[in-house]
């Protein structure tokens, strides 16, 4: 798989919304693509920042958005928690700089639950 730059949609990923394009996400199980250690490296931080278990679904992607005011490349981190409560988050870079200081601190944990019908950050 070759590696896509953000606003290119990477072969095998679809369009995940009219106004975004998943870039690079959770990766197929016979390729390492070059992103893999950045997701790995991301998803490890979540889990050690915010204190979850081994088996906590953590998703990584990394989308362009063509809308106004969009910035134009960002990484989405979603994580569920035991109650089945869905946090999120979004850092303004691409996959590849995301850097351990980007993420929240971890007593915003509770502020990243998602709401149903509000989209925000």
């Amino acid at each position: 798989m070759s590696a896509a730059k953000c606003g290119e949609i990477a072969p095998g990923y679809r369009f995940a919304h009219p106004g975004y394009k998943v870039i690079k996400s959770m990766r197929r199980l016979n390729e390492a693509p070059p992103q893999a250690a950045a997701l790995d490296r991301i998803k490890e931080w979540t889990r050690e920042r915010f204190g979850l278990a081994q088996d906590t679904t953590i998703l990584v992607s990394e989308i362009a958005c063509g809308l106004p005011g969009c910035p134009p490349c960002e990484t989405v981190i979603a994580f569920w928690t035991q109650s089945d409560q869905r946090h999120q988050f979004r850092i303004f870079k691409p996959l590849e700089e995301v850097v351990d200081g980007d993420l929240p601190p971890a007593w915003l944990k509770n502020a990243l639950i998602a709401l149903d019908g509000l989209e925000c950050c």
